[in-house]
């Protein structure tokens, strides 16, 4: 009797023990379980993601696949840019347009944008160049007047020829303007005449003695 007691509760001990490792295992499988299925989910979002940005960018380009670069045309012409005038209430811009090409540029004109004071709105102009055709090394010049009440600012944006077909330039600086000119004045002081008894050289009245 005392055996089978033995027996039992040993048998007892190694079934409790037996569900023991099952129980502690189950929760490790779970978890294996769990990251299995968030990783897959994240693989699964990125993926549908990336999808999504492909979709929404259609200019981008795969990876190895670049977009060839036009190359950029030489400079055909040289402008320079005068500093702006002032000339009773007028702003006069200028400047100078050489064919640094070996060909021939006819219905030469410059374009430029000019800024309101108004609104602050731009409204580009064109400036017919004179002469307006040019040869290979010949220059030619630009100048226009506005009211500078109406405009505050004004820049080159290109350079046109024929029917408004865009010549590749480089800019430099042009004529500087000229320095103001100061009217000088002459101001003749009559000092009093001396009184009786007084004398014209004299500590309260200085005066120079030839």
């Amino acid at each position: 009797m005392i055996d089978d007691l033995m027996v039992d509760s040993q048998h007892d001990e190694l079934f409790t023990q037996h569900t023991e490792d099952k129980r502690s295992v189950a929760p490790k499988v779970l978890a294996a379980i769990c990251a299995l299925v968030i990783t897959a989910l994240v693989l699964a979002g990125y993926a549908l993601l990336r999808k999504r940005h492909a979709q929404s960018s259609p200019g981008l380009v795969a990876a190895g696949n670049e977009i060839p670069v036009e190359p950029r045309k030489p400079s055909q012409a040289l402008i320079t840019v005068d500093e702006a005038l002032l000339q009773k209430g007028n702003t006069i811009l200028g400047g100078t347009v050489k064919n640094t090409s070996a060909e021939k540029l006819e219905g030469l004109a410059v374009e430029l944008e000019l800024k309101r004071r108004q609104d602050g709105g731009a409204e580009t102009q064109l400036v017919t160049l004179e002469p307006a055709q040019l040869g290979p090394e010949q220059e030619g010049r630009y100048s226009l007047q506005l009211k500078a009440q109406d405009y505050s600012s004004a820049r080159l944006v290109a350079l046109k020829a024929g029917s408004n077909l865009s010549v590749p330039y480089t800019t430099a600086p042009g004529q500087k303007r000229p320095p103001e000119r100061i009217a000088s004045k002459t101001i003749t002081i009559a000092k009093p005449a001396a009184k009786r008894g007084e004398f014209l050289n004299s500590p309260d009245n200085p005066a120079r003695v030839p």
